[in-house]
């Protein structure tokens, strides 16, 4: 029997995780703010604007604060909930950092202007967890306990449903099924949903990316299954390695039982503005298409651009089919680990030596040695023993939590930096990306000279005006217009910049 007035929520990812997967992280808040009192009128269940690669790129790429994005984001976001994206322990960074650093940063998180935190682990070790989903509920916000989504032979609908049950008992507020390359099928997805609404009975958010050309129809199983949430992102920013339409999801739901009611009219404004100012970037074909090999290697879109670049700065293009073959099985040699930030970049990037030296494991990474000692987290199957032995020799893996190793560090990094500091979060910015920190808090002293951004579209706009008018028969240069260099697109599970230790 049809439930009645079951409405599904919808979290727009199109300030954060939308132009991190299709503009490269790019998006700056100049480029937000025109259209934010719009989208504050169209009630979304959340906006998903902060976390992920934003952080580090506001400060590495675009010569902004994050900390000030956010609280100016709060500032014109009155009415409606902001939700970020935090990697567990490893909060918006590449490593894990101590528990006095994660409680500091959920702590100026939340009152800077957060309201609903989800909290995710590559290997979805618990132990990686539950610091950050007891800070965020000791915060007054929101913690969203996410289960990361593979395919394995290890990995089963059982195995999740177990997974969201210990998120529950960890004080998780809500479960999110974070399906990072696009994986999940609309019936997995439908079985998987109803189990967790069913066994663990806190509600229940999917976030799918289109990569695989599924997530449309996975949303829809989903909501016949009784899903409370799906992420979506404006049509100009959505499909391909990004997430389904917003407006397409609400027209398809209007009149149903499933009924979002938002106003297409308002998501028709919001669309329309993010297209004005995506001509300011060059997307590449092959992250808006559908990539079947995300279902024949279970490999995200972005990380297979990220093998590409590795092997063409090689001048091995030739081997890229080997290495895509390869990765399955170093993936099922360290224990079917997800493919999602960092063990995504762990996987690549042993594939391609494994590849390139002609013997696997000739040659192995400092993540890798990392990995096998447990400083990453417990991976979720057996390990190879004969590789385990290979690398570690005689040393043990580590059984507790990574973090316990690691001793408190900001007031060490206060001291370190008491030139620089001009608001407490600067402590903060510094200990997770120190080189890219110092570097922002010189420029903003103006110490190091400005980045030079390229041009957005209205000065394009201004640009081929004035150049028109001196010169009218002159044909237009098309080499002025901004692109994205390529190897730079990725998403979450993707981001190739990993420091070692």
């Amino acid at each position: 029997m049809s439930q009645v007035n079951r409405k599904i929520g919808i979290t727009d990812t199109s300030l954060r995780d939308a132009h991190q997967s299709l503009l490269a992280t790019r998006m700056r808040i100049d480029e937000m703010m025109p259209i934010l009192e719009v989208m504050d009128q169209v009630g979304y269940h959340s906006l998903e604007v902060w976390g992920g690669a934003t952080f580090d790129a506001c400060m590495r790429f675009l010569d902004e604060d994050p900390w000030e994005r956010l609280r100016k984001l709060r500032k014109k976001l009155k009415s409606t909930k902001l939700q970020m994206l935090l990697r567990g322990q490893n909060l918006v960074g590449y490593r894990h950092y101590p528990d006095d650093v994660l409680e500091e940063f959920i702590k100026k998180a939340v009152s800077n202007g957060i309201d609903i935190i989800r909290i995710f682990d590559a290997l979805n070790d618990l132990r990686n967890m539950e610091k950050a989903i007891s800070r965020t509920r000791a915060e007054g916000a929101h913690a969203q306990g996410t289960i990361s989504y593979t395919i394995s032979p290890f990995h089963s609908i059982d195995y999740f449903v177990k997974q969201g049950q210990d998120l529950r008992s960890l004080g998780a507020d809500s479960i999110c099924i974070k399906d990072m390359a696009g994986l999940i099928s609309p019936f997995d997805a439908y079985e998987l949903v109803g189990k967790l609404k069913k066994e663990v009975g806190l509600p229940v958010q999917l976030h799918c990316h289109y990569t695989s050309g599924m997530a449309s129809m996975a949303y829809l199983k989903a909501a016949e299954a009784g899903v409370d949430v799906i992420d979506t992102a404006n049509a100009a920013l959505a499909m391909g390695a990004s997430q389904p339409a917003t407006d397409t999801m609400v027209a398809a739901f209007q009149g149903t039982e499933y009924d979002t009611g938002l106003d297409l009219e308002l998501l028709v404004r919001v669309s329309n503005h993010f297209n004005e100012i995506s001509c300011g970037y060059e997307i590449p074909r092959e992250v808006m298409g559908v990539d079947t090999n995300v279902l024949s290697y279970q490999i995200p879109g972005g990380m297979i651009s990220n093998l590409a670049s590795q092997l063409a700065e090689q001048k091995a293009t030739h081997l890229f089919k080997d290495v895509l073959a390869e990765v399955p099985r170093v993936r099922e040699d360290l224990g079917y680990p997800p493919l999602v930030t960092p063990s995504s970049q762990i996987v690549g990037t042993q594939a391609v030596v494994n590849v390139l030296t002609g013997g696997r494991y000739k040659m192995v990474s400092t993540e890798i040695k990392n990995y096998l000692r447990g400083l990453y987290g417990r991976p979720p199957g057996e390990v190879n023993q004969d590789l385990l032995k290979k690398v570690l020799k005689n040393e043990q893996p580590i059984s507790g939590r990574p973090a316990d190793l690691l001793k408190p560090q900001l007031e060490e990094a206060r001291a370190e930096i008491s030139e620089y500091i001009e608001q407490d979060e600067d402590v903060l910015s510094y200990v997770i990306f120190p080189n890219v920190a110092i570097d922002f808090f010189k420029r903003r002293q103006g110490l190091l000279p400005p980045l030079e951004l390229p041009s957005t579209c209205n000065t394009q706009k201004k640009a081929v005006h004035s150049s028109a008018q001196k010169a009218a028969q002159s044909s237009p240069k098309l080499e002025l217009l901004h692109y994205i260099d390529e190897t730079l697109l990725w998403g979450d599970e993707d981001n190739p910049v990993y420091p070692a230790g």
